[in-house]
């Protein structure tokens, strides 16, 4: 074997980097003006689109939006929330966000991080998530909470286009919601599907149901606001058998309630369409209408 050569000098080698750059987030500001929230900062980076209409409360309303109603393989939406003490936040969507076909196993993404101030209000209304054909979507929540912070997160997610029969044809979904209070994890909710890899109407998964809709309610137990919508969520847990014969596949929609911690509320529930969780909706909506929550309801003229 020959010997290798000798360098004398050391030669500077530069490598080509093949790192991507860092993602640009989209970031939002809401502070308390004069007795009245503000959003005192907005940032819009490609394809989220940050709207604000007239508020009649005095909560700040921003609607997310999107170019062309969706994401499509490989886009990715992050979005800073930052809601200062005692404001209040109420951020909704636009239509529902579609997720479009895949191309060449691109993921659509959408990252979400908030923080919420001491006395802060952080509502997270958005439309269901629609995972058309041939799609695959993650996404990933993180909220940081002060102890008299409350925050209502709504997630909610269709199999598809329903209207066309279309059910389960997504290739891929992830979820991840984590909610932290002075620092402590008090909330993490994992959720991943392929349908490709599992039978999306057997019992042990969605059986006949298409849409999929989850509540999480953070906040101090001696919060009056925490426990009015704890109250609410309570309120909406199925009615009890009253006998053998009772049908879960009979109601409108299937739905459980749990206080999963002293403070916080998880409430889920599936239905066979949307209109089914109209009134669920509606019974949330009436509680965050009430003066020390959002003072109306934003969402009146759109349901």
């Amino acid at each position: 074997m020959s010997a290798l050569p000798v360098v004398s000098a050391p030669v500077p080698l530069v490598l080509a980097s093949t790192a991507s750059p860092p993602a640009a987030w989209s970031a939002l500001e809401v502070a308390e003006v004069r007795g009245k929230s503000r959003l005192i900062a907005c940032k819009n980076i490609q394809p989220l689109k940050l709207l604000q209409p007239a508020s009649h409360g005095p909560a700040v309303h921003v609607v997310l939006s999107s170019y062309g109603g969706g994401m499509v393989a490989g886009d990715a939406i992050r979005l800073r929330a930052k809601v200062q003490a005692g404001a209040r936040l109420i951020l909704s969507t636009q239509a529902s966000t579609k997720i479009f076909r895949s191309i060449d196993g691109a993921v659509a993404e959408q990252h979400t991080a908030g923080e919420l101030g001491e006395n802060a209000l952080a509502v997270v209304f958005p439309d269901p998530v629609v995972l058309q054909a041939e799609s695959r979507y993650r996404q990933a929540q993180e909220w940081h909470l002060q102890p008299s912070s409350l925050l209502l997160l709504v997630d909610w997610f269709h199999s598809g286009r329903m209207d066309q029969g279309e059910r389960f044809a997504f290739h891929a979904l992830h979820s991840e919601l984590r909610v932290r209070v002075a620092g402590r994890l008090v909330a993490l909710d994992r959720f991943a599907f392929n349908p490709a890899e599992n039978i999306a109407t057997s019992p042990a998964n969605f059986a006949g149901y298409q849409t999929f809709f989850s509540v999480f309610l953070v906040g101090s137990p001696e919060d009056a606001r925490f426990r009015l919508l704890g109250e609410i969520l309570a309120q909406q847990k199925m009615p009890g058998s009253t006998g053998p014969h009772f049908s879960i596949s009979s109601q409108p929609y299937a739905v459980s309630v749990a206080r999963a911690r002293e403070n916080v509320w998880v409430l889920r529930a599936a239905a066979h369409s949307r209109m089914d969780l109209q009134p669920l909706c509606d019974a949330l909506l009436a509680g965050l209408a009430d003066e020390q929550l959002l003072g109306y309801n934003p969402l009146a003229r759109k349901y």
